[in-house]
């Protein structure tokens, strides 16, 4: 047996064995102490909500866990087990040009992928979240939605593979800073095309209506030096009983936008408090930072793949017979999550540093008491659990659990 495959099976072997002791501390954790409200939000939270929230957490968990286990399962096919081999094969015996090759090959494995992961989405939408009164979505919805998923990445997605795999063909050993340029190009361009092509495919986003509310928001925009090219209202409620709130966009682009399921459940107040905390991520530069950070990650990695592409081992210890730009990038994309779970906490750690300083912005230019009980109202009516295991949420929540920033915002207003 090749030394990269026993390598790669130890990774991806304890990559599973960490994340799903992970979530049955989550699930044995919550469940604990599913039988009593915490005392930070005994006058806050039911007991009823309570236990919703713990055992709609506890349901998730136990699909994930399934999920998981498919997804190693698949992961083992296509590599091992020889279907990236056959798929590369298969095309390039079909296609003389070896980037089109690659383009097919790689389109047939992430469509049979997506194919697969269709059956758990069904169950979470239709079953999980139509149990717990969240579901608002319909079955046309759903296989609309997925088609519209699958056309947009075949239009961007391929071409753009295209484009890398002719990079890494043409310009020589260092192809991969000139596809990391590419990379970054494509998704500044993305993120500021968005709001206004791509989302509204989706969903429908109707300026938000003069009256009180927008007086407040337009207030707390220019308090804040915040300027966008509107505010509204996006019909979240067609899909999901969840409610949110963000910002997006880039530039001269940048939009506002709340579900509506959101501006159902919390006051004007309230409101204000939590886009003051999203309008806190763009004052502390976070995105930035994160863009920065996901840009040199990037970067890195394609550096360590235009190594690996030189090396027999790394194709042959994955099943692949025939070394290819297509296959290594593939290979690469499919098996790199198993060797960096050790990046997980730190992601986390950082995203979570982020939240804090956003909430503390929006304490500064809003109500405190009112982030607090919009924040109160969002985890009881999404459901989201107030007693998650403190190890899985250090890898997995990039947001403080709820009594840890609850009394840092009390902390702000006392």
């Amino acid at each position: 047996m090749n030394t990269f495959t026993i390598i790669f099976l130890f990774a991806l072997s304890l990559s599973f064995s960490i994340q799903f002791w992970l979530a049955k501390r989550q699930a044995n954790f919550v469940a604990r102490h599913r039988s009593a409200v915490p005392e930070a939000f005994k006058d806050r939270v039911s007991l009823e909500a309570h236990q919703k929230a713990a055992d709609y957490t506890i349901e998730k968990g136990k699909l994930g866990e399934i999920d998981s286990i498919i997804g190693v399962v698949v992961l083992l096919l296509l590599t091992l087990g020889g279907g990236i081999n056959w798929a590369f094969e298969f095309w390039t015996a079909h296609l003389a040009s070896p980037i089109l090759a690659g383009v097919a090959a790689s389109a047939s494995i992430f469509l049979v992928m997506t194919l697969i992961d269709i059956p758990t989405s069904l169950y979470q939408t239709f079953v999980i979240e139509e149990k717990y009164g969240f579901n608002k979505s319909t079955v046309n919805q759903f296989i609309k939605d997925h088609l519209m998923q699958l056309g947009l990445g075949a239009a961007i997605g391929l071409p753009i593979l295209a484009l890398i795999l002719w990079i890494m063909d043409s310009v020589g050993s260092l192809w991969w800073f000139w596809a990391w340029l590419i990379i970054l190009s494509f998704s500044l361009l993305m993120s500021w095309l968005f709001p206004t092509l791509i989302a509204p495919l989706f969903n429908k986003f109707t300026p938000m209506e003069d009256g009180s509310l927008k007086n407040r928001i337009q207030g707390l925009l220019a308090r804040c030096g915040f300027n966008s090219q509107g505010i509204f209202i996006m019909d979240g409620s067609k899909r999901s009983g969840h409610g949110n709130a963000y910002f997006t966009g880039l530039g001269n682009n940048k939009r506002i936008v709340f579900f509506d399921t959101l501006v159902n459940s919390l006051d004007e107040e309230e409101l204000e408090a939590v886009l003051a905390h999203e309008l806190g991520h763009f004052k502390c530069k976070h995105v930035i930072k994160m863009l920065a950070a996901t840009s040199a990650m990037s970067l890195i990695s394609l550096a360590i793949l235009g190594w690996l592409i030189g090396q027999s081992w790394f194709f042959t210890g994955l099943g692949v017979q025939q070394a290819s730009n297509a296959a290594a990038l593939l290979l690469f994309m499919l098996v790199s999550p198993s060797f960096t779970l050790f990046m997980q906490p730190i992601s986390a750690y950082f995203q979570r540093k982020f939240e804090f300083e956003a909430d503390d912005f929006a304490a500064n230019n809003a109500k405190a008491a009112k982030m607090i009980s919009g924040l109160v109202k969002l985890y009881e009516e999404n459901a989201s659990t107030l007693t998650p295991d403190p190890l899985y949420s250090a890898f997995h929540y990039s947001h403080p659990p709820a009594a840890i920033r609850i009394a840092h915002l009390e902390a702000k207003n006392a």
